[in-house]
C-alpha cells in the first residue's frame, strides 16, 4: 500500500471485530511510528500498549468510573466558526448514520459511552506527554500518532483516535502506571474494522481546499 491510499483509506472506526492483534505487530508499528518527525529531536512521546487480555482487564477497571474533569479543553471554550458548524455537522451525520435521531438522547449517551469501551477494539495506545512541553511538542505528538495511524492501515488495522479519554487521566494513569509528571493526551483504539457495522460507512467529509488553502503567487 502506498501513502496516498493509505492516507485516502484512512478512518475513525467506531466498531471493531473481536479478532486479536498480534503483539509482535504492535510492538512493530510503535516502533516505527517513531520515525515520525520531532523538533530538535525530543520526541515527546510517552506510549502505553493494552492489547488482549490486559485492554479487557483495563476496561473492566474503568467500567463504572465517573468522568474526571479535562486534563486539558478537548476544544476551545467559544468555538468560533466556521469550525462550531463543521463540529456539529459531524456529529448530525454520524448519528443519521446510525439510526439516532437528535431528541434520542439516551441513545446517544450510550453511543458516547463506547468510548470508554474502545469501541469494542481488542488494543489501545494511550500517548502521553511531559507536563513541561509546549505547543510544539504537542504537535509532534500529532505526527507521531499520524504516522502510527497510517502504519496500521498498512497493516490492515482499523484506528480510531480517542481525546475523549482526557477525561479519563486519573483512571487511566493508574492502570497503566504513568508517572504523575505525564499528562495524558488521547488514545489510539486498534484493531480489525467490522465493515458489517453501518457506523464504519460514515465518511466525515472536508471542506473544499479554497475554504482554507491560500496558493500565494
Amino acid at each position: 500500500m502506498d501513502v496516498s491510499t493509505a492516507v485516502d483509506k484512512r478512518k475513525s472506526v467506531r466498531a471493531f471485530l473481536d479478532q486479536p492483534v498480534d503483539g509482535q505487530l504492535l510492538a512493530d508499528l510503535v516502533e516505527k511510528a517513531a520515525r515520525a518527525p520531532s523538533g530538535g529531536n525530543v520526541q515527546p512521546w510517552r506510549i502505553y500498549v493494552v492489547n488482549g487480555p490486559a485492554a479487557e482487564r483495563f476496561k473492566a477497571f474503568v467500567a463504572g468510573r465517573d468522568l474526571e474533569r479535562p486534563a486539558y479543553d478537548i476544544y476551545p471554550r467559544e468555538l468560533g466558526e466556521p469550525y462550531r458548524t463543521s463540529r456539529w455537522e459531524l456529529g448530525e451525520q454520524m448519528y443519521a448514520s446510525i439510526g439516532i435521531p437528535r431528541e434520542d438522547k439516551p441513545a446517544r449517551l450510550r453511543h458516547v459511552a463506547r468510548n470508554y469501551e474502545l469501541f469494542g477494539a481488542p488494543a489501545a495506545v494511550f500517548c502521553f506527554v511531559d507536563r513541561q512541553m509546549g505547543p510544539p511538542q504537542w504537535s509532534d505528538l500529532g505526527m507521531f500518532l499520524q504516522t502510527l495511524m497510517l502504519l496500521a492501515e498498512e497493516a490492515g488495522l482499523g484506528t480510531c483516535a480517542q481525546e475523549s479519554w482526557a477525561m479519563r487521566e486519573q483512571a487511566v494513569s493508574e492502570f497503566v502506571g504513568a508517572p504523575a509528571e505525564l499528562r495524558i493526551f488521547c488514545a489510539i483504539a486498534l484493531g480489525y474494522e467490522d465493515t458489517a457495522h453501518p457506523i464504519n460507512n460514515f465518511r466525515s467529509p472536508r471542506l473544499p481546499v479554497a475554504d482554507w488553502a491560500t496558493f500565494v503567487e
